[in-house]
């Protein structure tokens, strides 16, 4: 019997040593789930940046204040700068040198930024592009650093490399410590209209005077955390400022005959202003409905004739702020509103030239008041006392003060694109005040988490503004041919400013419309509102990172939302979603083939089954057209069942479903997204529903749905308003457009 057994066994082996010799295993493979979690992208989390999104309770920032003596000379088109700077060492680091930014040395003759630029050969020049290009001097732009010292009046060390500068220490300055020092410095101001730039001045030949608007005029610290050390990135021109928050007493010293408008709190307005001038903003302080004119366009056009060599000093002082700009001209018009923000008076102020009026008269102040208001609501409430809109021609943000484009033609009027891309800029740049003035992110390298959700917010504060706004850039639909563009050319969200190919559509367009999908589609307004005001106030006047932000809306929203971040954030994927299939379905009490052949495979068979409903397929050679006429109820073996097990008042909540669609979705894209289907039926009312995007969580090519209906079904249509950027719509439709042509021809018109 042993025997027996023992050489069972060994066939028994040997068999299976057969088997698998035979089978050879595949190879593995990592987790390529759309839905695998962003662990191995995010950065740990420790006691200062938590799991949860939160600011940990070892958290962490330094402080920097600014003591400032400016003046600026409108003769020779110059800013002489005196300014005293201490540093706030409280993280828990020594540290053995400081990192100043010195941004306007991308303007300095000796600049590298021209030379990272690719240029070629044009066929034609016009004769001041081809003076410009090839004839002119490089502009002698970039700080002019008379001294640097320590506070006690010797000389500091220093080293300049391109638009940074390491002031060295003999000794680390110690966790806790503080060190002060004094900068004397000045530069040639460019004109941004000639020469572009962030700043600058804008010459009007017909009057003979200048306009300013003023910023990164003055050496400023770089922003020291524990998640990247210094902040040593080089200014290039695009990707922008990471600083930190500070108190600023800054002294402008300007002609006798400017007004002017800055970052902060005027201390001496009975010095700068008249007394009607001061009346009139008096009168404003409580005028909630329109705005109330300071200095009129009358009295601006005076001004312009005065050119005054005498000149007065604007002091202000400004407080939790992490930057500093101004605005000053002669020509100015200046209006004010009161803005209540939650019971609490804001001033809402607009610096614009008679070139500009009466556009900003018409909209600038009001634009500057919902943007305000709305990002209050979906924020935190503004902290800051007022929020200025210069007319600068251009589109920059700095704390409380923003300069933007936008002017009537010659005679006042103006066209409604004039007249939106003034409101959307100045909604925009205003909107920085939060995004990243406030929520403090590092622009240099982050620059979509001061850009993207900003835009994604001024799309919310535009519709406010005015009703049926026309919304661009943002939406889901238009920003399908950026996505469904050539990949050589598309950069991930999460690529640092500097190396993306499209700027606007990356940093700008493409998270504001993940934003909006997540809000409208995904999350529902809600959850989105809750996580995305969660964030704001966990952030206020602190230094957030990307990973702050996505673990903060999954922690306050119980939503998994990983799937998304990777999709639309870390890829360059797009989304196309279509219909691959459709069979119409329908109820009987015969055994089918395909039923018999389902319970074979199970080793049984129907005759020794309790009795079942059957699907049989429209296509089947065993349909009959009578199925078509009968109804749930038609069948003895369901109303047996239900009338025997049932009572009438749960009856009476069932459905009649008599017609069974199989739809089949194919995903061609690379991105999972919730599937919207919207249903027309006979009698050409409308239904739709919505799958979430974990139904692609076991088959990433396709899947497959039943849905029964009492009414037959006349069109399916997928995402039938565009709200997932779906970027092939040919396959969208059951039964198939005939214009599938047209509708590819529209599509790749779109522009992202």
């Amino acid at each position: 019997m042993k025997k027996i057994i023992f050489i069972l066994l060994s066939l028994l082996l040997l068999v299976n040593i057969t088997i698998a010799q035979e089978t050879k295993p595949q190879k593995g493979h990592y987790n390529t789930s759309k839905f695998k979690q962003l662990n191995e992208e995010l950065p740990t989390p420790n006691s200062e940046h938590t799991a949860s999104g939160a600011p940990g309770y070892e958290y962490t920032q330094q402080q920097v204040d600014y003591k400032m003596d400016i003046i600026l000379d409108d003769e020779n088109q110059r800013i002489y700068g005196e300014e005293t700077i201490t540093y706030h060492n409280n993280s828990k680091d020594n540290l053995e040198y400081l990192w100043i930014q010195l941004d306007q040395n991308m303007r300095a003759s000796d600049s590298k930024t021209p030379n990272i630029q690719v240029d070629e050969a044009s066929a034609l020049y016009t004769p001041s592009e081809f003076l410009k290009n090839f004839m002119e001097e490089a502009f002698d732009g970039g700080f002019k650093i008379e001294y640097v010292k320590n506070s006690d009046g010797s000389d500091a060390s220093y080293l300049i490399n391109q638009t940074m500068m390491r002031l060295n220490f003999e000794e680390p300055l110690v966790s806790g410590g503080t060190y002060s020092f004094k900068i004397k410095w000045w530069y040639n101001i460019n004109n941004h209209v000639t020469q572009g730039g962030r700043s600058g001045f804008e010459h009007f030949p017909i009057d003979g005077n200048n306009s300013y608007v003023i910023a990164q005029f003055f050496p400023r610290l770089c922003v020291y955390d524990n998640v990247d050390g210094w902040q040593n990135m080089q200014f290039w021109g695009r990707s922008e400022f990471a600083l930190e928050f500070g108190n600023y007493e800054v002294n402008i010293t300007t002609p006798e005959d400017h007004i002017l408008g800055a970052t902060g709190v005027l201390q001496n307005e009975k010095e700068v202003l008249t007394k009607t001038q001061q009346k009139r903003l008096a009168e404003a302080t409580v005028t909630f409905d329109n705005p109330v004119i300071i200095v009129n366009q009358d009295e601006a056009i005076l001004a312009e004739k005065t050119n005054s060599k005498k000149t007065k000093t604007w002091k202000f002082i400004a407080k939790n702020v992490r930057d500093y700009a101004f605005a000053t001209s002669r020509k100015f018009i200046w209006d004010a509103m009161a803005v209540d923000i939650n019971g609490r008076t804001v001033m809402a102020y607009s610096y614009y030239s008679k070139e500009a009026n009466p556009l900003y008269g018409d909209h600038s102040t009001r634009a500057v008041a919902q943007t305000l208001i709305t990002y209050s609501k979906h924020t935190i409430d503004y902290p800051y006392h007022k929020a200025i809109s210069v007319d600068g021609q251009m589109g920059m943000e700095y704390p409380q003060i923003c300069f933007n484009p936008g002017r009537p033609n010659p005679d006042g009027s103006y066209s409604d694109r004039t007249k939106y891309r003034m409101i959307g800029v100045t909604i925009h740049e205003v909107g920085h005040n939060f995004f990243p003035m406030i929520i403090n992110s590092d622009e240099r390298q982050w620059t979509w988490m001061d850009e993207g959700l900003n835009s994604f917010v001024q799309m919310l504060a535009e519709l406010e503004y005015e009703d049926n706004y026309p919304l661009d850039r943002g939406l889901p639909k238009n920003i399908i041919g950026y996505m469904s563009g050539d990949q050589s050319k598309i950069a991930p969200i999460m690529t640092q400013g500097d190396h993306v190919f499209d700027f606007g559509a990356n940093a700008y367009a493409k998270p504001a419309a993940g934003l909006w999908m997540l809000r409208n589609t995904i999350m529902g307004p809600e959850l989105f509102d809750y996580a995305f005001k969660t964030y704001a106030k966990r952030w206020a006047f602190k230094h957030p990172t990307p990973a702050d932000f996505f673990r903060t809306m999954e922690d306050a929203s119980a939503m998994d939302l990983d799937w998304f971040w990777r999709g639309w954030f870390y890829t360059t994927g797009n989304n196309d979603i279509g219909i691959k299939e459709v069979k119409k379905y329908y109820v009987t009490d015969k055994p089918t083939e395909k039923a018999k052949e389902m319970m074979t495979r199970y080793g049984r068979s129907l005759d020794q089954s309790s009795p079942y409903l059957y699907m049989i397929s429209e296509e089947s050679e065993e349909f009959t057209a009578d199925l078509k006429t009968k109804n749930t109820e038609d069948f003895k073996l369901l109303s047996d069942y239900i009338n025997t097990n049932f009572s009438s008042e749960e009856k009476s909540t069932f459905k009649t479903p008599k017609y069974f669609y199989e739809l089949v979705f194919e995903k061609p894209g690379d991105l999972v997204m919730p599937i919207i289907v919207e249903f027309e039926y006979e009698d050409g009312t409308k239904e739709r529903k919505q799958y979430p995007a974990e139904i692609w969580r076991k088959n990433d090519n396709e899947v497959t749905k039943v849905f029964p209906s009492s009414k037959a079904i006349t069109k399916i249509t997928i995402d039938p308003d565009e709200e997932t950027a779906d970027v092939d719509l040919s396959n969208n439709s059951w039964p198939k457009n005939k214009d599938t042509k047209f509708e590819e021809f529209k599509q790749n018109q779109i522009k992202g």
